[in-house]
C-alpha cells in the first residue's frame, strides 16, 4: 500500500480540533488516535464504560447531557471521531460517524432516509443482505426498486430520466465499489453528480475499499456505510456497522433513528472495533499483496477465469487505479465453471476457511449461488476468496493443491 501523504489532526480525547496537534499520516493516525490524553498515571488505551444510563441532575436535560446509553455511550466518541477522519468528514468533531449493532441496522437507518412510497436505484450486483431488505420492502409498499449495471452510465441516466419523465423521483442511489461479490468497478464521481443531478441522495458502501483506499465523501457521496465486522475491525469477532455523513442535520436524523430503533452496539464491542482498526493499514497491506499475487498467479494458471480489479485484464482496472489509491482491496473471484467443482475445491482447501464474510486476518472462501438469494447473473461455479494475511506461498499452496485435486477427481469419474 502506497504510503499517505494526506496528514490527519488525531482524534484524541478530550479534543481533537487542538491546532497544535501533530498533523499525522493516516498509517500513525489509526494508532494514536482515540486514547486519553498523555498525563501522568493516565491509561494508554481509553476505556470502556459499561453501563446502561448516567448520573443526570435535577434541571431539565440539556443538549449533549447523557442521559441513558442507547442514546450514547462515551466509549463510542474516539472511535466514532476517528471513522469521521478517516472517510475526510471536513469535521469531525461536529459530526464524528454513528457506529450500528451490524452493518445490516445501519443499512437499514440509511434506507429510512427513503419517504414511504420513495423509489432507490441499487446496483444489479450488491450485499445480498441489502438485497434481500429491498425486496421485501418492496413487498410491503415501503418503497420501489430498480437494479442497474453501474458501470453503465448511460443505463443509469436513463432509469434517472424514466422516473423524472413519469411524474416521479428517484430518492436514492445505492452504489458500491467495487462491488459484492462481482467487483464491478463504478465511476464514483460521475454516479455521484449524476444523482445530484436528478435531486437524490446518493449513499456508498464502501465497506470492500475501506477509508484508507477511497473516501466517497470527498467526491460528493451523502452517505457513506460500512460493514465494521469486517476490514475496521478485522478479526471476525463482532458484529458491528457503520455510517458516515459530512452533514450535522442528516447525522441527526440517522443518530434518531439509531436510538428509537435500537441500533446501538455494546461498549465492548465498539472497543474491540477499535482495537482492530489500530492494525488496519498493516493488515490491509498485507492482504492486498498477496490478493494482487493469488490472482497474478491464478491468471498464469489459465485455466478459469480470474476476476481482481489489480489485473490489467479486468474491465475496471483503469478505472480503479484511478479512483483507488494504493491498492485494489483484498477479494477476488475465480470461476471454476460448475458449482460441483468449486465444491470440491473448497472442501479440500486446509489452510483457507470456507466462511462468509471476509476482511479478517483469516482467509477466506466461499462459493457465492450456495446462497438462493445471490443474483443468476453470479456464476455458479464461482468462488470468492478473502484473502488475509497468511503467508502467500502457504496460501498459494493450499489452492494449488485443492485446484489439481478437484481437477484429478474430475478426471478419474469421467
Amino acid at each position: 500500500m502506497a504510503d499517505h501523504d494526506t496528514a490527519f489532526t488525531p482524534a484524541s480525547t478530550p479534543a481533537s480540533a487542538d491546532t497544535s496537534a501533530p498533523q499525522l499520516r493516516v498509517e500513525s493516525l489509526l494508532v494514536a488516535a482515540a486514547r486519553p490524553a498523555p498525563e501522568e498515571n493516565a491509561p494508554v488505551n481509553a476505556p470502556v464504560h459499561f453501563t446502561s444510563t448516567f448520573h443526570g441532575t435535577a434541571t431539565d436535560a440539556v443538549p449533549g447531557q447523557r442521559v441513558y446509553a442507547r442514546m450514547s455511550n462515551p466509549t463510542f466518541d474516539g472511535p466514532e471521531r476517528l471513522l469521521a477522519e478517516l472517510e475526510k468528514v471536513r469535521d469531525a468533531e461536529a459530526t464524528p460517524a454513528l457506529f450500528f449493532g451490524s452493518g445490516m441496522a445501519a443499512i437499514t437507518a440509511v434506507l429510512h432516509l427513503v419517504p414511504v412510497g420513495g423509489h432507490v436505484v441499487v446496483p444489479r450486483h450488491a450485499y445480498q443482505g441489502l438485497g434481500s431488505l429491498l425486496d421485501q420492502l418492496a413487498e410491503a409498499g415501503r418503497l420501489s426498486v430498480t437494479r442497474v449495471d453501474l458501470r453503465d452510465l448511460d443505463e443509469v441516466r436513463e432509469v434517472l430520466d424514466q422516473r423524472r419523465n413519469a411524474g416521479g423521483t428517484v430518492d436514492l442511489l445505492w452504489l458500491e465499489s467495487p462491488t459484492n461479490p462481482m467487483l464491478e468497478v463504478a465511476d464514483l464521481p460521475a454516479l455521484v453528480a449524476l444523482a445530484h443531478e436528478y435531486g437524490a441522495l446518493c449513499a456508498v458502501d464502501n465497506t470492500f475499499a475501506t477509508p484508507l483506499l477511497q473516501q466517497p465523501l470527498r467526491l460528493g457521496a451523502d452517505v457513506v456505510v460500512h460493514s465494521v465486522t469486517k476490514y475496521l475491525a478485522g478479526h471476525s469477532d463482532l458484529i458491528m456497522g457503520a455510517v458516515v455523513v459530512d452533514d450535522v442535520e442528516l447525522r441527526a436524523r440517522l443518530a434518531g433513528h439509531r436510538t428509537l430503533f435500537g441500533s446501538i452496539p455494546s461498549a465492548m464491542d465498539v472497543y474491540l472495533a477499535l482495537r482492530g482498526m489500530r492494525t488496519l493499514a498493516l493488515r490491509l497491506e498485507r492482504a492486498m499483496d498477496s490478493a494482487a499475487e493469488l490472482a497474478r498467479r491464478l491468471e498464469v494458471r489459465g485455466s478459469d477465469p480470474v476476476r481482481y480489479p489489480g489485473l490489467a485484464s479486468h474491465e475496471g482496472h483503469a478505472l480503479a487505479a484511478a479512483t483507488l489509491q494504493g491498492g485494489f482491496g483484498a477479494v477476488l473471484t475465480v470461476d471454476l465453471g460448475s458449482a460441483d467443482r468449486a465444491d470440491a475445491v473448497v472442501h479440500g482447501l486446509r489452510l483457507w476457511n470456507p466462511a462468509t464474510s471476509l476482511g479478517g486476518v483469516e482467509s477466506l472462501v466461499e462459493r457465492r449461488r450456495r446462497f438462493s438469494s445471490e443474483p443468476s447473473t453470479v456464476p455458479e461455479g464461482m468462488l470468492r476468496l478473502s484473502v488475509g494475511i497468511e503467508h502467500v506461498e502457504d496460501l498459494w499452496a493450499d489452492l494449488d493443491q485443492a485446484l489439481r485435486a478437484a481437477d484429478a477427481q474430475s478426471g478419474a469419474g469421467r
